[in-house]
């Protein structure tokens, strides 16, 4: 079976570790630092067969020379040569097999050019998204534009209602606060603010979310709701969907 666990890092990242019950062999996504995954596998004595890169921001790849030094992994990740040591470069269309699972590859750009986001199909669909899709938020526009990133969105928001999104950082709460500041009639944005202090009183991780939870709570993802329309109409244009979209993303700019 497979399972899939937080490494915190840095000050809000994920580094996310998917490993088999029957291998000591772990694949990992987004390492932005190697010593706290070298902690783990040291601990739980554990080999590291494969990285996943999502995109080529530090504190996503900082870790890889390390860790490949250490442990010479298979290392797939976009056709980026910004990003050192990858074998295998991959894009729109292509798979690769991890921990005995196909993943499809979805290229989301909008956070940066190169994003691309993995995709396994089971029981359940998991979604390592890195910094696009995040719980109630969606990723900065460092690179790309807001027609690219409402794109990419929508592409993620077609997979399947019970996908587990496997976000790079712990942003929930601060976005929840815009959620509820966009959509100021949404109980379930209030419920998950709720569900969320909780978590983080105890020191949890917020994450993963659901993709069916993302589309009632996550303003970016409810561009075509009459109530996010009618506020974000008080910040911008808002005559589409996109429209509406890039009128939050810059409204959050300076939330």
């Amino acid at each position: 079976m497979l399972s899939v666990t937080p490494i915190p890092a840095l000050s809000d990242n994920y580094i996310w570790l998917m490993r088999q019950d029957t291998s000591p062999e772990v694949c990992v996504v987004d390492p932005g630092d190697a010593e706290p995954v070298v902690r783990i596998l040291e601990q739980e004595d554990l080999t590291l067969g494969t990285i996943l890169v999502t995109h080529h921001h530090p504190d996503h790849i900082g870790g890889l020379p390390q860790l490949i030094d250490r442990y010479s992994p298979r290392v797939i990740g976009p056709d980026n040569s910004a990003i050192d040591g990858l074998t295998e470069r991959v894009g729109k269309g292509d798979t690769c097999r991890v921990m005995g699972r196909r993943f499809d590859v979805h290229e989301v750009p909008g956070h940066t050019l190169d994003h691309i986001a993995f995709f396994t199909a089971g029981i359940p669909p998991l979604l390592f998204c890195g910094d696009t899709l995040f719980a109630a938020g969606c990723g900065r526009l460092f690179e790309g534009s807001p027609e690219q990133m409402y794109r990419s969105l929508q592409i993620l928001a077609a997979l399947p209602d019970d996908t587990l999104v496997f976000a790079a950082h712990e942003y929930t709460l601060a976005n929840l606060r815009f959620a509820q500041a966009a959509d100021p009639n949404n109980r379930d944005v209030a419920d998950a603010i709720v569900e969320a202090q909780r978590a983080r009183d105890l020191d949890r991780p917020t994450l993963p979310s659901h993709l069916a939870r993302e589309k009632r709570i996550n303003p970016f993802l409810r561009c075509g709701d009459p109530d996010v329309r009618a506020t974000a109409a008080r910040h911008g244009d808002t005559d589409t969907d996109q429209a509406t979209f890039t009128t939050l993303r810059a409204w959050k700019d300076s939330f």
